[in-house]
């Protein structure tokens, strides 16, 4: 999963209004963050498989650290006990730990069955969606699209930054996306690692639109007549005629 995990993290930004996008971006894809710098300090290991799946070539040897189920836990724990000691924001905390341990979830279905329970474990988690290109697409591009059109009708854009800013992210969001189907693979797992590092380059990125962006207001109801002020004119009301004048009495003689 790539693109469902951002239209999580779009979607939590709509739970914790208080919560920047870029919070929820780091929270969301947090798993897959700390994934590469695992790789490269030979902790967790990858293999490059061309057709192993229809969708990715990736073998995940090891990576109980980043992506078992007991860990994901234990880090979206550590995630939202920060944010709250840092924000003391109750929601926002739940929205990022939960946001975290949502994509184990979510990469549960599309993983052949290699997510480990726990560090250690010989159950291994998965459903092999990743075998299917247009049942890839239909379920990434849909939670992507669900969660950002939810984004996009709750704020609106201050400027050209929040408007143009979050587009051109969006644009080379599904760029990647559709490189990763089409496109070559990696020639080897340092360069898989190198190239996941990227990343971490939305976080500030989403966090930089959010900024740009304010909530949509609701609309106004209708304002209420009022008093006119002093100078204005207002219609004359009709009048009933006023009675002809009485002619004085003549004297008396």
């Amino acid at each position: 999963m790539f693109l469902g995990h951002y239209g999580v993290a779009f979607a939590a930004r709509r739970v914790a209004p208080r919560t920047s996008l870029g919070t929820t971006v780091f929270a969301a894809q947090f798993l897959d963050e700390i994934w590469p710098i695992l790789l490269l300090a030979g902790v967790e290991r990858v293999r490059i498989v061309p057709g192993l799946m229809a969708a990715s070539p990736m073998d995940f040897v090891s990576y109980p650290i980043s992506h078992s189920l007991l860990t994901a836990a234990l880090w979206a724990l550590l995630i939202g006990a920060v944010y709250a000691a840092v924000r003391r924001y109750g929601r926002g905390a739940w929205v990022a730990g939960l946001a975290v341990l949502s994509h184990w979830l979510l990469d549960a279905p599309m993983h052949r069955p290699d997510l480990p329970l726990w560090p250690g474990s010989h159950t291994l988690v998965g459903l092999g969606l990743w075998n299917s290109v247009p049942v890839t697409m239909l379920l990434e591009l849909g939670l992507f699209t669900l969660g950002l059109a939810w984004y996009a009708r709750g704020t609106r854009p201050r400027d050209r930054v929040g408007r143009w800013g979050l587009w051109a992210m969006v644009a080379v969001l599904i760029g990647i996306f559709l490189s990763g189907l089409q496109g070559a693979p990696p020639p080897n797992e340092r360069a898989v690692a190198v190239m996941a590092l990227g990343l971490w380059l939305f976080v500030p990125w989403a966090a930089w639109v959010d900024r740009h962006r304010e909530p949509a207001m609701r609309a106004e109801p209708a304002p209420v007549p009022s008093a006119p002020r002093d100078g204005a004119t207002t219609p004359a009301s009709p009048s009933l005629p006023s009675p002809p004048p009485r002619s004085p009495a003549s004297p008396r003689r």
